[in-house]
C-alpha cells in the first residue's frame, strides 16, 4: 500500500511539473505598437491667460504609448491673434502630432489661409512647430495672395502665415484686369 502511494504521488508530482507546451522564445513575441486609445469628434482648445490661442478639430484621434497623436480622418486647426481675432486655418487629410518636438504635422491636400491677409497656401505636407511657433515645408507648394501665384520647394512662415519665404521659388503668375 505505501509503495504505491509513493507511486502515486511521485507520479503526480512528475505530471505537475512536466508540461506539453512548449517553451516560448521572448524575442519573438512582438510589442504592440498599436494606438493605445481612440477619440471620436475631438475639440481642444489652447489658451493663454484666458484668451484662445489655438483650436484644433478632428474627427478621429488615436493616442499611442509613446505621447504621439494620429488623426488618420483629418485634422483643422484654427490660431487666433492676441485680441482673439481669427487670423489663419490650417487643413489636412491626416494628421499627426509628434510629441517629442511638439509638432503637428499635416499630410494629403494641406491648406493654410490666413483670413486677414487672404492668403492661402497648398502643399502635400506641412508642420506646424508649436515652440517655435512657424510653419514649414520641404515639399512642393502654391501660394496665392491675392491675384499673384508663386510656386516653390521649401516654404517657412510664422505659424499665423502673415510673413513667409519661399525656399526654392520656381514660377509666378499675376492676374491682370482688363481695367
Amino acid at each position: 500500500m505505501k509503495t504505491s502511494l509513493f507511486s502515486f504521488v511521485l507520479i503526480c508530482i512528475i505530471a505537475l511539473t512536466s508540461s506539453c507546451r512548449e517553451d516560448v522564445d521572448a524575442s519573438a513575441i512582438e510589442v504592440y505598437k498599436g494606438p493605445m486609445k481612440s477619440t471620436l469628434n475631438i475639440h481642444l482648445i489652447q489658451s493663454d491667460s484666458a484668451i484662445v490661442r489655438s483650436e484644433i478639430k478632428a474627427p478621429k484621434q488615436l493616442e499611442f504609448a509613446n505621447g504621439n497623436l494620429e488623426f488618420p480622418d483629418g485634422i483643422e486647426i484654427q490660431i487666433f491673434e492676441k485680441d482673439g481675432q481669427l487670423s489663419t486655418t490650417i487643413r489636412a487629410d491626416r494628421g499627426y502630432f509628434l510629441k517629442a518636438e511638439s509638432t503637428f504635422k499635416g499630410e494629403g491636400d494641406v491648406q493654410v489661409h490666413n483670413l486677414i491677409k487672404d492668403q492661402k497656401l497648398q502643399s502635400e505636407e506641412l508642420f506646424w512647430d508649436q515652440i517655435k511657433k512657424i510653419i514649414y515645408t520641404e515639399k512642393f507648394v502654391r501660394i496665392q495672395n491675392g491675384g499673384a501665384f508663386s510656386y516653390g520647394s521649401g516654404f517657412e512662415a510664422d505659424e499665423t502665415f502673415t510673413n513667409y519665404s519661399l525656399k526654392d521659388p520656381r514660377d509666378g503668375q499675376i492676374e491682370i484686369s482688363e481695367d
